[in-house]
């Protein structure tokens, strides 16, 4: 998350990489549940595991645009993330999914590989304006950028997995 609370955030939906891409990145395990709360706006916790090491955080987002949101993210502990799953929204799916992060040209990158897909994943980059140029990593294989689709939120995940074929597999 940027320092001004903004969140500006380029997502995009890529081929599955090769298990050799991932060596080296570093690896956590993440399940995010999303809750009940205000209308516009989006609010999860979230336990995530590196190594030894198990991080509570709780969030909430309100959509700006597409690609900008005012963020709030909190590290909270155990006794707080428990109290919290007790307004989990019973219509949505815990997002469980391995992220792995690595830096390339200077740029910092999110890849996000989801149990519920052996063909896919999705890549991310935080940017410090929406004008910001990078150039995807070497080895990544793009399908589509998801930025603008609302079926690729992982809020939107936790409720359905879209249905498509991808082409050229």
């Amino acid at each position: 998350m940027n320092i001004d609370g903004f969140e500006i955030e380029r997502k995009f939906l890529i081929a599955m990489p090769e298990a050799s891409f991932l060596t080296g990145c570093e690896a956590s395990e993440i399940t995010q549940t999303y809750l009940l709360g205000e209308e516009n706006t989006t609010e999860r916790v979230r336990r995530r595991v590196r190594k030894e090491n198990c991080e509570y955080t709780h969030t909430v987002k309100l959509k700006l645009s597409n690609i900008r949101r005012i963020e709030t993210e909190n590290v909270i502990d155990r006794a707080e993330y428990e109290r919290l799953l007790t307004r989990a929204d019973p219509q949505r799916t815990p997002i469980v999914k391995t992220r792995y992060c690595f830096t390339e040209d200077g740029k910092f990158w999110e890849l996000d590989v989801f149990s519920f897909w052996d063909d896919r994943a999705f890549l991310e980059i935080e940017l410090a304006d929406e004008e910001e140029k990078f150039t995807l990593p070497a080895g990544i294989r793009l399908i589509r950028e998801v930025t603008d689709d609302p079926r690729y939120t992982n809020a939107a995940l936790s409720l359905a997995i879209p249905e498509e074929t991808i082409e050229n597999q």
